[in-house]
C-alpha cells in the first residue's frame, strides 16, 4: 500500500502539471504585438502596449471587447492609428502598499496594432481572444496564491524599482488653479492621478491667494506620501516679472512688464488660462521636464506611462500634444467662424508635456509674446485662451511639437471627435471634460465617462495615504512623529479608542464653496458652529436668524461632501448667501472629534469676534445687529477685554413661534413653552448666567465661573482654541471655558513653560492668547439664543449607556488638569474640584 501522505503528493503534483500546462497555452509569446507583462517593457516594434484597465466597477464596464456604443463587431481595424506606435519603457516604478486586489496591477490583454486596412486575423490573434476570460481567471488564481501562501511583498518591503537597484524617478506635474471650484476640481485630478500612480510626485500648482489658502491646507492635511507640493503666485504672474530673472540677467523684455494680463481673452478660464505660457519662466530654472495638466483632467492610466512619452521627443522637440478632437480649428463649425492658425485640426493644451530646457534655449517668451500680438492685430482676442496661441506658434514653428498618442487627452467637448480614438474601456488613458458643460456635455459615452469621473469624486481620500514599495523619499511633515506616537498605543486599552481619534489627522478642505469674505469692520462677528451629515437641515433657519458672516466646519465622507454640495445649490436660502464660509472635515475614526472641527472653524474666522456657537441653537432675528452694537458701546479691544454671554434656553417642540423679542421669550418662559437651557438634565451647566437677574437687568452684568459651567460666548477671535483631546460627548465646552476662565482672570503661566506634548501633538499651544488682565464675563440683557430638540447622537448615546465611556473621559480631565499645573502652576488648582468631580449620565458638554 501507498502511504496516506502519497495520493495527496501525487495530486498536488499533478494539479501543478495541470497549470503549468494552462499557462503555457495562456501565455505563450505570440508573434505578433503582445506585450511582456511581468517585464512592464513594450512588444514588437511598431505596437503599442496595451494599456492598464480602468478600475472602475463592473456594472460600468464596456461589454465585451468591443466598442463603447456596443457594436460588437468592431474590430482591431477601427482603432485609431495613432495609438500605435514604440513604447518606451516607463520610469522606474514603485507599488502601492496595502493594494489587495483579485489581479495584478497593469496586466491587461495582448493587443494587436493594425493598420486602418482590413487585415485577417492570426490564429495567434484568435487564441489571445478566445482564452481572454481564462487568462484573467488565471490571474486572479495565481494572485489569490500568492497571497494565501504569503509570496506577496510584505508592507513596507522593498518594490521593482529598489530590486533592481534603481530609485524611483521623480514626476513633476504644473497645474495652474484659481478660485474655490477650480481648487475641488485639483482634487478629483489628485485622487486619479494617486490612484494609479507608482512614482513619487512633485506638484507644480500656480495658484491665487484663494486656491493656494485651499491647497495648501488640504495637502498639509492629507499627509499623503512621496508627493511634494510646492505653489507659485499666479496674480504675480499676471503682471509681474519672471520670478527667476535675476538683477544682473539680461531679461528677454524689461522687468515688471505684464506677463499676461494684455492678451484679450473670451474663454471662461480668464486671465489663468493663459498662466501655461509662462510656465517655462515660472518654474525652477533647474526643472527639464514637465507634464502640464488641466484642472478638468481624470487618469484612467499610470502617469509614468505620459511621462514615458518624453523619450520620443527629438532633439529639437519641445512640446508634447494631442491633436485636437473637434473641427474647431478647421475653421468650419459655423459660417463667420475665424480661428487661430493652426496645424491641422490644431493641437488640446489639456494635456501638455513640456521640455522646459529646451524652450528656454529656443527664446519661447519671444517666440509666443511676437506671435501673439501679431495675430492681435486682426483677432480680437483669443477664444480657447493659451491653446490659440500654442497654436498658431506651433504653425510657425512645426518643428517643436510631439505628437502624442490621442488617447493621452481624451477630450469630451461639444463638437468632439474623441469616440474615433478609442474602442475599448481599455484604451482610456486621461478623460478631458474640456466643454464649459463639464458632466452635461452630450457624448455618445458620456454616461461611462460621468460615471468613471463620479468614482473618484466621491473616492475615500484616506485610502490614498498608503505608501510605496521602493520610494525613499521625506515624510509628510509631523509623518513619523505621528506613526511614533500611534505605535506607542495600547490596543487593549480600553480608551483605545480616545487615543487614537486625539491622534487622527483629518483632511481639511477650507472654503469649500464660494466665500466672499466680509468687509473689514472694528466691531464685527462671525458665528462659529460645526455640524455633521445629520444636521443639515438646520442651516437654512440659521441663515435666516443670523444676517452676518459665519464659518462652519463639516464632518463628512468624500460622498457626502457631494450631497452637501447639491444641498446647498438646491437651496435658495443657502445658494444666495456668500459669507458663509463652509469647512469639510472629513470623516475618520470612531468618535466625533467635536474640537477639532470648532478649531477648524475658528481659525477660519475673519472679523474681530467670534460667537462660539453650536449648530442645532437659533439667535435671536436682533443678535448680530445687537453683538456689534454691544462691543462698540462697552468700548471693547486693546484696554478692556470681556466674554460676552449669550443667555441659552431651549424649546421641547418642533413647532413653536420663535419670540422677536425679550418680552416675547419671557411670555413663552413663563408659559412653559420654553426652559432655560438643559433645565431638565444638567442646570448647573448655565446657572451661573443668573437667569432670575436676566429677566430685569437693563444692562450687562458680570458673573464669576463656576465648576461646569458652558456658557455660548462672544470673544475676540484670537482666543484659545479648543482642546482637541475632547472628541465625542462630553466637557469639551466646559475645558474651553476653564481654559478661557483661566485668560480671563489675569492668571499668568509660569515663566518658561512650555506647551504640553498633547498640545504639541495637536499642532495649537495649549493657550494662544496672551495674559489678559480686567477680562471678564459679561451677560448681555437683550441677548439670547434657542436650542431646537432634535434627535440624540450617537456619541451622547455612548456616553448615557457606557461606564468605560465616562471613565475614559474622567482620564481626560486628569490629563487636561496635569497640563494646567505645568503652565500655571499653583493658580490651576483653582478649578481641580471641578475636575475631579464624579461623571453622570446627565452632565453636558
Amino acid at each position: 500500500m501507498l502511504p496516506r501522505g502519497r495520493p495527496r503528493a501525487l495530486g498536488a503534483a499533478a494539479l501543478l502539471l495541470l497549470l503549468l500546462l494552462l499557462g503555457f497555452l495562456l501565455f505563450g509569446r505570440d508573434p505578433g504585438c503582445e506585450r511582456r507583462e511581468l517585464g512592464g517593457r513594450a512588444g514588437a516594434p511598431g505596437c503599442f502596449p496595451g494599456p492598464l484597465m480602468p478600475r472602475v466597477p463592473p456594472d460600468w464596464r464596456l461589454r465585451g471587447a468591443a466598442a463603447l456604443d456596443g457594436d460588437p463587431l468592431a474590430g482591431p481595424g477601427d482603432r485609431n492609428p495613432s495609438d500605435c506606435g514604440p513604447q518606451p519603457p516607463p520610469p522606474p516604478k514603485c507599488e502601492h502598499l496595502a493594494s489587495v486586489r483579485l489581479w495584478p496591477a497593469g496586466w491587461s490583454a495582448p493587443r494587436t496594432c493594425t493598420s486602418s486596412a482590413p487585415t485577417s486575423v492570426s490564429p495567434f490573434e484568435m487564441k489571445g481572444w478566445l482564452l481572454l476570460p481564462l487568462r484573467k481567471l488565471f490571474l486572479a488564481l495565481l494572485r489569490v496564491g500568492q497571497l494565501n501562501h504569503g509570496s506577496s511583498p510584505p508592507r513596507g518591503g522593498r518594490g521593482p524599482a529598489a530590486d533592481l537597484g534603481v530609485p524611483p524617478q521623480l514626476l513633476h506635474v504644473a497645474i495652474v488653479c484659481a478660485g474655490h471650484n477650480s481648487s475641488r476640481d485639483v482634487i478629483t485630478l489628485a485622487k486619479s492621478m494617486l490612484f494609479y500612480r507608482k512614482n513619487p510626485l512633485h506638484l507644480h500648482l500656480v495658484t491665487d491667494a484663494v486656491a493656494r489658502n485651499i491647497l495648501e491646507t488640504l495637502f498639509h492635511t492629507w499627509m499623503v506620501p512621496a508627493v511634494r507640493v510646492s505653489f507659485y503666485d499666479a496674480d504675480e504672474l499676471k503682471a509681474g516679472a519672471w520670478p527667476f530673472c535675476a538683477p544682473t540677467q539680461l531679461c528677454p523684455f524689461s522687468q515688471g512688464m505684464p506677463q499676461v494680463s494684455w492678451i484679450p481673452n473670451k474663454h471662461y478660464s480668464g486671465l489663468y488660462g493663459l498662466m501655461k505660457l509662462v510656465l517655462p519662466g515660472t518654474l525652477p530654472a533647474e526643472l527639464a521636464r514637465v507634464i502640464v495638466l488641466d484642472t478638468d483632467i481624470t487618469f484612467a492610466s499610470d502617469i509614468s506611462e505620459l511621462w514615458a512619452l518624453f523619450t520620443h521627443f527629438s532633439d529639437t522637440q519641445a512640446i508634447g500634444l494631442v491633436e485636437n478632437q473637434s473641427d474647431w480649428y478647421l475653421g468650419n463649425l459655423w459660417k463667420n467662424h475665424r480661428p487661430w492658425p493652426a496645424l491641422g485640426r490644431g493641437f488640446n493644451t489639456g494635456v501638455i508635456l513640456l521640455r522646459l530646457d529646451r524652450l528656454r534655449q529656443a527664446g519661447w517668451e519671444q517666440m509666443w509674446r511676437l506671435t501673439a500680438r501679431r495675430e492681435l492685430l486682426t483677432l480680437p482676442a483669443t477664444s480657447l485662451a493659451d491653446q490659440d496661441i500654442f497654436n498658431a506658434v506651433i504653425k510657425e514653428h512645426p518643428g517643436l511639437v510631439q505628437p502624442l498618442p490621442c488617447v493621452w487627452n481624451v477630450q469630451l467637448s461639444d463638437h468632439t471627435l474623441a469616440e474615433h480614438c478609442y474602442s475599448e474601456a481599455s484604451d482610456l488613458k486621461v478623460i478631458h471634460w474640456n466643454s464649459p458643460k463639464k458632466l452635461r456635455v452630450k457624448n455618445k459615452h458620456v454616461e461611462f465617462f460621468r460615471n468613471f469621473y463620479l468614482t473618484f469624486l466621491e473616492y475615500d481620500g484616506n485610502l490614498l495615504r498608503r505608501g510605496l514599495f521602493g520610494c525613499p523619499s521625506q515624510p509628510p511633515s509631523g509623518a513619523e512623529q505621528l506613526q511614533q506616537a500611534l505605535a506607542q498605543l495600547d490596543e487593549e486599552d480600553p480608551c483605545f479608542e480616545f487615543r487614537q481619534q486625539q491622534l487622527t489627522v483629518h483632511r481639511v478642505h477650507v472654503t469649500f464653496l464660494p466665500h466672499e469674505p466680509p468687509p473689514p469692520r472694528p466691531h464685527d462677528v462671525t458665528l462659529v458652529a460645526q455640524l455633521s451629515m445629520d444636521r443639515l437641515q438646520m442651516l437654512e433657519a440659521l441663515c435666516r436668524h443670523w444676517p452676518g458672516p459665519m464659518s462652519l466646519a463639516l464632518y463628512l465622507t468624500d460622498a457626502e461632501a457631494q450631497q452637501f454640495l447639491h444641498f446647498i445649490e438646491a437651496s435658495p436660502v443657502l445658494a444666495a448667501r456668500q459669507d458663509v464660509a463652509y469647512h469639510v472635515v472629513y470623516r475618520e475614526g470612531p468618535l466625533y472629534p467635536v474640537n477639532q472641527l470648532r478649531n477648524v472653524a475658528l481659525a477660519q474666522a475673519l472679523t474681530p469676534y467670534v460667537f462660539l456657537s453650536d449648530i442645532d441653537f437659533l439667535p435671536a432675528y436682533s443678535l448680530y445687529d445687537y453683538l456689534r452694537a454691544s462691543i462698540e458701546q462697552l468700548g471693547l479691544g486693546s484696554r478692556r477685554k470681556a466674554a460676552l454671554v449669550v443667555p441659552a434656553f431651549e424649546t421641547l417642540h418642533y413647532r413653536f413661534s420663535f419670540p422677536r423679542s425679550k418680552v416675547e421669550l419671557l411670555a413663552l418662559l413663563d408659559a412653559g413653552a420654553l426652559y432655560t437651557f438643559r433645565y431638565h438634565e444638567w442646570p448647573r451647566g448655565h446657572a451661573p448666567t443668573d437667569y432670575a437677574r436676566w429677566r430685569e437687568a437693563q444692562a450687562p452684568y458680570g458673573v464669576q465661573w463656576v465648576a461646569d459651567y458652558e456658557p455660548y460666548v462672544v470673544v475676540p477671535r484670537d482666543c484659545p482654541r479648543y482642546d482637541p483631546r475632547f472628541v465625542g460627548f462630553g466637557w469639551n465646552k466646559v475645558a474651553h471655558i476653564v481654559e478661557l476662565d483661566a485668560q480671563l482672570s489675569g492668571i499668568q503661566g509660569k515663566p518658561g513653560a512650555a506647551p504640553s506634548p498633547k498640545a504639541r501633538q495637536a499642532k495649537q499651544p495649549l493657550f494662544l492668547c496672551p495674559t489678559l488682565q480686567e477680562y471678564e464675563f459679561l451677560v448681555l440683557p437683550e441677548a439670547f439664543t434657542i436650542h431646537l430638540p432634535h434627535a440624540p447622537s450617537l456619541d451622547i448615546s455612548r456616553f448615557r449607556s457606557s461606564p468605560t465611556y465616562r471613565s475614559c473621559l474622567q482620564a481626560l480631565k486628569d490629563e487636561f488638569h496635569q497640563d494646567l499645573s505645568r503652565h500655571y502652576g499653583a493658580a490651576a488648582l483653582k478649578y481641580l474640584p471641578a475636575l475631579q468631580q464624579p461623571w453622570s449620565p446627565a452632565r453636558g458638554s
